[in-house]
């Protein structure tokens, strides 16, 4: 440029005043209809265990009343295995668009971790909370043939049986498991434990009498004990079950400082859009609400919790922090 020549500016165009003040306005919408856009096609919800558990139960009982207000399909997904960390990594690796969740339980989401730390990641950073969904009793029960009527019978003929009497659950390392390593711990029983790969597979062997006890989530456990096929002998919580108030705790039958829960939850892989826990855990609080549904769980003997996000990750983070010493002084190994 030759010394002495200015520069010559460009003006830049400039939207009328009415244009500028519309623009704002129409990104809105914009982002809005995004954020309103999921679910764009049907979301599955991975249940790690085989059907006819409570959390499978849970899950294809929520299901199509999801499916009713989302205008999407949910597909419930059985994934079984590794104690619930075969389909808890599949949710883990899958694509955080919110077209994968997890139905969740203790089970898979506290004990096994604690048992087997080296999953590969951590449960906690991996899975985002979404909600809690339900509290599920774990019971004592046994088959017809065992023929006893109680707690304090069963402690009297397992500690009379040479070789001690193996018990059943729904996988190394599950709540059901963790109850009957509990029940060794507090009476010095000899008691071994039988793996199954799930409570429904468990169960029917002890219809069968191919495993005189087992420890399982009531909602598996009542239909066959309401036709008479297993005895329920009692309930692991700390408290009577209010839909099944004439079931004895175990702690009442004279075992001491007794008390095993489980739960079911929904989480989503890390990277989710907020979006999605904003608008399905509210909407899953709905559907529990309803009488129909929270009727149906109680009659499963399970206890609606619903939890938003913040507080189910405190109660999953308190669950680690409570059951960490009774894995490791029960020795407590993975499959």
């Amino acid at each position: 440029m030759a010394a002495g020549t200015r520069r010559r500016r460009i003006p830049m165009p400039r939207l009328p005043r009415r244009a500028a003040l519309a623009a704002p306005a129409l990104l809105l919408p914009l982002a809005a209809r995004a954020q309103e856009a999921w679910p764009t096609r049907p979301v599955t919800l991975i249940v790690p265990w085989a059907p006819g558990g409570s959390n499978d139960v849970a899950a294809r009982l929520l299901a199509p009343a999801l499916e009713a207000r989302f205008g999407q399909p949910f597909v419930v997904e059985n994934r079984p295995g590794g104690g619930g960390s075969l389909g808890m990594g599949m949710a883990a690796r899958a694509r955080p668009d919110g077209h994968t969740l997890l139905v969740s339980s203790a089970s898979n989401h506290v004990f096994h971790p604690l048992a087997a730390p080296d999953l590969g990641y951590d449960v906690q950073q991996a899975l985002l909370p979404v909600c809690m969904l339900v509290d599920v009793p774990n019971v004592l029960a046994v088959s017809n043939a065992f023929g006893v009527r109680s707690v304090p019978e069963l402690i009297a003929k397992v500690r009379a049986t040479r070789g001690g009497v193996s018990f059943g659950s729904s996988g190394v390392a599950s709540s059901n498991h963790l109850a009957g390593e509990l029940l060794k711990l507090r009476t010095g029983l000899d008691l071994t434990h039988i793996p199954y790969r799930g409570g429904g597979q468990a169960i029917a062997d002890l219809i069968g009498n191919t495993v005189p006890m087992v420890f399982l989530n009531l909602p598996t456990v009542w239909g066959p004990a309401s036709a008479g096929q297993v005895r329920i002998l009692g309930v692991g919580s700390a408290e009577r079950v209010r839909s099944r108030p004439e079931i004895p705790t175990i702690q009442e039958q004279g075992v001491p400082d007794y008390a095993v829960r489980s739960w079911t939850g929904l989480f989503a892989p890390r990277g989710t859009p907020a979006v999605v826990a904003e608008r399905l855990a509210p909407a899953l609080r709905e559907v529990m609400e309803t009488p129909a549904i929270r009727q149906r769980l109680l009659d499963m003997g399970s206890e609606p919790i619903w939890m938003d996000p913040e507080e189910t990750g405190r109660f999953v983070r308190a669950e680690y922090e409570r059951w960490a010493p009774v894995v490791k002084a029960a020795n407590v190994k993975p499959e």
